[in-house]
Formats: structure tokens, sequence, C-alpha cells
């Protein structure tokens, strides 16, 4: 019987094998001749999982634009009649479950494709998956492969169907030729135009929420984001350039110099170029090699030369044709290289990964949080989706560093959230939490602070002592009661939750108020910038408080029911200081000349976050004529000389003397600076030129590093704020801004200094050269110029960058909504 059993499992395997294809005889083309949609690829990763019992093959979300987002688990028939067991004695072994257990068995994750328009990475997830379930498995009796094909399907389609479109038959290899330039805003971002190889940790895309689900159920041991860098570079791959961030084990180090060296092995033999240790780094942590290194896998960047310009062919400035072969034969190589490293040390690799999980070492042992409970709220949301533990102190003072005084300190830790490095992840917690990450070389691939309570604007103490804490604190739903006698509610403004909440009103033609005084009724007091919703303004509304009071619960907002419209401090319900809030109609640029990146993050901000309708004009044929239907127009951070040349600006000028209000973004200040009646201005910089001389005589092998005296490179600076100024309602008088360069500009000579630094520059987290942050002396953040009926909002600093620096939201909101808010439609 047994015998029979055998002999029919033999049969069954024989008949799968026959009928498995391989890439090319599946697809109808070789791999490299096309570029595959992603729905072919999807078919053909079906296709093997149902013909081969070493492959599983299943979706963990869909994108935006409704395409899947998938993965395979690949490995031996006896480890996947085991898989779950696999996986749970991996979190048993690192203490994310209960038990224990001494696996040995390696877990590697490959990701393809991420930046969409690096896609012959994508082809070789294809190729990869066919060798290794039919020339390499052998590597599988102690190893788990789980692959994702494609991690943005959205750009990579966006990619491949514009190069399907236009390129030539057959293929054009010269540089000129159309189908090497690609078309506004690319195949590299996603749907929102986010670049995910910088959103692991930040996790605002659905994309990296849901891919964040399956990553944790695993945590592998090692893990490759694939991508392409130019088309005259060879390849890149491990080791990876300094800095490392400190939390780096002696063991990551050591397996990515194996690692490099493996690869090294396979490329000579081929004759194929590459270098290592060189440009990418190991320090912010949102990268698709930085976040699984922090999470204790083997987290490595593979780079192929190519990007979007390759196509299927390109003559490069070496003088040599690169190829779509090319490409996915080396991405294929390195991937398969990769498995047969970690099937060679999948004991090793276990044992340094429980080592990793152990964290007596960190200097600060808990993160004491307290401030507003939205904001606490947002940042748990953000902790659970890692799966991070956290708690809530039940009372005493802690000390330690203060991230308000920016030194020792301490505070009433009573309802305090506690986040504990004493916990299986503490080292990524140190990552996000720490107030200032060591930086031992400051020529760095990204920004080098990221200090989660100053993005969330928490009052903060790291301390060096364990808090004790209750695993979750006591929460309440909110049930506001109608109040038909009542003049009206009224609903404090502290937070985006709060901004949600206005959005829904006035999407329901609720009329809302808001104060630019603090406010008192009935004994209860109100800061500058709560939201009155009279009777008086929606008398004609049946249905005024079922709607403000239902509104107001589903948001989570306790309304309060004034007894009166008299005030008890001299500013009633009809005061004018108590101001009416304009049902924004709202324009923003998008194309040519702006910031994909810095577009995407405005969109998504209004689509997924604040809930409230954008219109997106395109700079191609902009003129203001078609500002005719809007009250405010956002600029982008971009490059704008085509689109806003003189004609248009006097036109723009005119647009905003009736009424119309322009907010600006980051390198889009550059078209305002110097323009009579916008008050903006350069700071004026190295009058003397002796920079200039000083520079022209460094050493050609010194000039990079000499060049960082001028950068900044994405560090946290204090701010002082004026607090009055209907912009900055919400906050108080300090605020601490991520600065992304040392783009400068003068105090306004002419109008509203919001935000702004006074005296000598402090920067308490991330790089700054000396010259670039002595250029920052007595500068502009936040501001607004009034003119004629209208505004112009200028934001130095880009608060939306890569939306995850939550406390500079409501800033936005608050030019919208709130500065200068004088064009009513009745």
């Amino acid at each position: 019987m047994i015998r029979l059993s055998s002999l029919l499992l033999l049969f069954v395997t024989i008949s799968l094998n026959a009928q498995l294809k391989s890439p090319s005889e599946f697809l109808g083309y070789e791999i490299g001749s096309e570029f595959s949609r992603h729905a072919d690829v999807v078919n053909y990763f079906k296709h093997v999982a149902d013909n081969s019992d070493l492959v599983t093959y299943q979706s963990y979300g869909k994108t935006n634009e409704r395409r899947p987002l998938t993965y395979a688990i690949v490995t031996s028939t006896a480890n996947m009649a085991n898989i779950d067991k696999i996986r749970r004695d991996n979190l048993k072994n690192i203490g994310l479950e209960n038990g224990s257990s001494n696996p040995e068995i390696a877990i590697v994750w490959l990701s393809f494709n991420v930046h969409g328009n690096e896609a012959s990475s994508t082809e070789a997830s294809m190729t990869t998956l066919y060798k290794l379930i039919t020339e390499k498995k052998e590597w599988l009796n102690n190893t788990v492969v789980i692959i994702d094909p494609c991690v943005n399907p959205d750009g990579r389609d966006r990619y491949a169907n514009w190069y399907n479109q236009v390129k030539a038959t057959p293929y054009d290899k010269l540089q000129v030729a159309a189908e090497h330039n690609e078309p506004w805003p690319g195949g590299r971002p996603n749907h929102y135009l986010f670049d995910l190889n910088r959103d692991w940790v930040w996790a605002t895309q659905i994309e990296s929420t849901e891919r964040l689900k399956i990553y944790n159920q695993w945590m592998p041991h090692v893990h490759v984001d694939f991508h392409e860098q130019g088309i005259n570079e060879p390849y890149y791959f491990a080791p990876a350039a300094e800095p490392y961030h400190e939390i780096v084990s002696t063991w990551q180090r050591e397996f990515q110099e194996m690692i490099g060296k493996n690869h090294a092995r396979y490329f000579d033999k081929e004759g194929w170029l590459f270098f290592t240790r060189e440009r990418f780094d190991l320090l912010y942590p949102s990268y698709g090699d930085t976040y699984p290194m922090f999470m204790g896998a083997i987290g490595m960047t593979y780079e192929q030369a190519g990007h979007g310009r390759a196509g299927l062919g390109i003559n490069t400035d070496e003088g040599y044709e690169l190829t779509l072969f090319d490409r996915v034969a080396h991405h294929t190589t390195t991937g398969l290289s990769t498995v047969e490293v970690a099937s060679k040390n999948a004991k090793k690799l276990n044992s340094e990964f429980k080592k990793f999980f152990q964290n007596d070492n960190l200097k600060y042992k808990s993160y004491v949080l307290k401030g507003n409970a939205d904001k606490i709220d947002a940042l748990t949301k953000l902790l659970r989706k890692h799966q991070i533990a956290y708690g809530f102190a039940s009372g005493g003072t802690v000390s330690g560093y203060s991230y308000t005084t920016n030194g020792n300190g301490s505070m009433n830790a009573s309802g305090a959230l506690v986040v504990s490095t004493n916990q299986p992840k503490g080292k990524m917690v140190k990552a996000l939490f720490e107030p200032d990450a060591k930086l031992n070389e400051p020529l760095t691939y990204d920004i080098t602070a990221w200090s989660l309570p100053r993005a969330y604007g928490l009052e903060a103490i790291a301390s060096t002592s364990n808090v004790s804490a209750n695993s979750e604190l006591a929460t309440y739903n909110i049930n506001n009661q109608q109040a038909p006698a009542s003049p009206g509610y009224i609903s404090s403004w502290n937070s985006l939750y709060d901004a949600g909440f206005l959005a829904e009103l006035l999407k329901n033609d609720i009329r809302v108020r808001f104060t630019e005084k603090d406010v008192s009724y009935g004994g209860k007091t109100f800061n500058k910038g709560s939201l009155i919703i009279t009777r008086s303004d929606n008398k004609k509304n049946a249905e005024f408080d079922r709607l403000v009071t239902s509104i107001a619960t589903k948001h989570n907002r306790q309304l309060y029911a004034a007894p009166t419209s008299y005030s008890d401090n001299g500013y009633d319900f009809g005061s004018p200081e108590i101001k009416l809030v304009n049902k924004q109609r709202i324009a923003v640029l998008k194309g040519e000349g702006t910031s994909s990146l810095s577009y995407g993050a405005i969109w998504h901000f209004f689509e997924q976050q604040l809930h409230y309708p954008v219109t997106s004009i395109d700079t191609d044929g902009f003129n203001v004529d078609k500002l005719n239907s809007f009250d405010v127009l956002i600029l982008p951070s971009g490059w704008y000389g085509g689109t806003l040349n003189d004609s248009v600006m006097d036109d723009l000028n005119a647009w905003i003397r009736d009424g119309g209000k322009v907010i600006a973004f980051g390198g889009a200040l550059r078209s305002f600076s110097g323009k009579d009646g916008f008050s903006l201005k350069f700071n004026d910089s190295d009058e003397d030129g002796d920079n200039e001389k000083s520079e022209n005589l460094t050493p050609y092998d010194q000039r990079e590093r000499e060049s960082v005296k001028n950068f900044i490179t994405g560090s946290i600076y204090e701010v002082t704020l004026d607090p009055s100024h209907p912009m900055a309602f919400g906050y108080g008088d300090t605020y601490y801004s991520l600065k992304l360069g040392s783009s400068s500009y003068s105090f306004l000579d002419s109008g509203y200094n919001v935000g702004y630094i006074k005296g000598t520059p402090v920067s308490v987290s991330g790089f700054s050269g000396d010259a670039a942050k002595a250029g920052l002396e007595n500068s502009l953040v936040f501001g607004e110029t009034r003119m004629g009926r209208g505004s112009v909002v200028y934001f130095v600093d880009d608060v939306m960058f890569r939306s995850f620096w939550e406390n500079g939201k409501l800033f936005f909101v608050n030019s919208i909504f709130f500065v200068n808010n004088n064009k009513f439609r009745i």
C-alpha cells in the first residue's frame, strides 16, 4: 500500500512537471524581447503554481488601479507540507510568538520592480522562479523563497504600456529615440506618484500597508530589493556603502560580504562588470534594504544598469549596447546566487537572527510620549502596521532626554504612550524614536533625520529605564446628542482629525465659522481656530442638528452645545473675529515642471486623508483663465519657468488681487522670489565670493566631500511660530521642521512671517553642512503675503514630503481654509 502511494505521488509529480512551461514557452515570446504586462506575469505565476508542487501563489491585496499584489512561496515538497510550522517556528525563534523552537530553514524574500520603470526585474522574477524549481531544487530543501514579482504593478504597467506603444520595430537603440524618453510622470512611482522604495516605514500607500501584513507574518532572514540605475552604470550589489546605522550587526555586514563575493564569482565568470560599497548606504530606515535590515534580516539593494531609458536596448556612452536580455540575465543571476548563499548558511542565519532580537544593550529602554490625543492615536496606528508593541503609563514621573528642551528633562507620565525597546522589535523602535541617528559619514543617499516624536509633534522623554505600562489605553466612543435649543455647536481645532471633520461638514453644505481669538461660552474656553457651527448660518437646513452631530460622532469629535451665542469674553457668534469658512474650490498644478512626488503627496492627501475635492490642472497650456472657477491654486514643488512666464505671472497677480489664493511649496517659491508684489527674496549670502574661490582650489578627489558643507540632508530644525496667525492655529510658538535643503529666503518685509528661524539656526537632528546651516540665519520657513483681496502662502519647507511628517499637515489645511478666507459664495 505504501509502495502504491509512492508510485502514485511520483506519477502526479511527473505529470505536473510535464505540463510546466518556461516563461518564454508560456508567454509566446523570449524573455527579454518584450516587456510583459502585469496581467501576463500574474498568469505565468498562476501557471507555475498549478503545475508544480514546489510553488504556491496568492494575492495580498490590490492596488489603487485594482491590479493584484501577489507573492509566491517556493520550497521543497517536504517543507511545503509543513509551511505554516516553518513560518511560526521562525517567529517563535525571535520571540514574536510564544513557545520555543530551533529552526534551521532559511527564509529569503525577493522583491521585484518596486520602481515601475525599472522593469527588467519583473521579467527576471519569472526566470528566477523557473530556474529555482527546475535547476536549483536542492537549495529548496532547507530554504523557503518568497517572490513578489511586482511590488508596483500600477507603475510598471504605466511604463510597459507606454513603451510598447511608442517603441520602433525593431527597437531603436539611439539614446535620442522617443522610446528612451518617458513623458511625465514616468513609470517609477505608484498610482499616487509615491516612491514606494521610501515608504516601507511610513506605509502611506496601499501597496506598503498590505505587503507589511505578509512581511510581518514571515519575518524573512534575507530580503533583496531589485532596482535599476543609469544606463552607463554596470551592476551594483552588496556590500552596501557607509554610513551604516549603528544597529546593523557584525553578522549582517559579514553576510553582505559573503553575498558580494558569491555574486562576483558568477559575474567574473561571465565577464560582467559590477561595483560594490558605493552610493547605497544603510541609514534611512524606510528603504527596501534598510527596513528589513532593522528588522533583523540581511537587507540588500541590487541595481542593474537600465532604468526607464534603456527599453529593449540602448547604446551606452561607453560604446556598447545594453539590452533587456542582459538586464534579465544579471538580475536572475544575483537572485539565484542569493538563494544559494542563504541555503549554505541556513543554520547560521537562524541563530544570528535570534541574536538580533535580543536588545539588552540599547541605551534608551523606553520612549514616553504625551500630547494631543489625536496625534497619539495616529502614531499608534503606525506602530500597529509594524506590529510594534506599546502601552500607556498609569502614573509617575519619568526623566531622561527631553525632546522639548533638547537636553535632560522630566515629565508626568500619567496616561503617556510608552514604546519600549525591551521587545523583539526594539532595534526598530530605537531607529524610529531616537533623538538623533548616529552618523559616521555625511555623504548619504537620503534624509538623515526622521524622529517620530518630532514628526508627530509630541512631547517626549527618552528614558534609560524601563517604564511600566499597561497594554492599552482605555478608549471611549463619543456619541454627540442633538441640541435643537442651542444657538450652535463648537469643536476644538488641534489635529488633522479636526480637519477631516471640517471637510465633511463643508461637503454636506454645512456652513462653518472659525474663531481668530480665544473664546469662551458658558464657562468653557476654546482656542483660536476652533470651529463654530451656528444655527443662524444653517437655518434653511432642516437636517442641521442631525447632520452636525452624526458627522461629529463619525469623526469622534466632541461637540459643545453652546447655551448662548453671547460670549464670556467679548467675542459673540457674530463677532468679526469669528469668520465664515469658505467651501473652497481648489486646483493643483500637475505635469511637466512639477515634481511628480510633490504633486502626488498633495493629490493623495486630498483623496485619501482629508477627503475633500481637488481638481488637477495640467501645466501644458496653463493660463489663468482656467482659474475662474477656483478659489485656491496649489503649486507643488517644481520648476515653473516655462509655465509661469511673465505674461502668466501678470495674470496670476491680477487673479490673486481679486481674491485668489496661491499656496506654493519648496522649489515653486523660486517663481515668486524677487518679483514685484510678492515680497519674497532669497537671503543674500557669499557676497565676497570667498567660498567660490576656495571651491575652485579644492583638489579633484576632495571636491565631493568638500561640497557637503553646502548641503542639508533632511535635518530637523527648531522654528519659531506666530501662533496668532491663522496659518499656525492648532500649534504653539515652537515647531520642529524637516528641512530638505539649504534654500534660504529673507523675512517677508510686507506680509506675515508665520514660521521662521531667527538668529543662529538650531538643528536638533540630522546632518547640515556648516555653510548651509549658517545660511539659514534669519530665514523664512512659512509665510503669507497679502495682495489686494488675495494671498500667496509660502512653504519653504515642504510639510507634505512623503506624507509622513504628520505634525506639518495642519499648516496646509489652515492655509486652505483659514488664511485670508474672504471670497464667499452664498
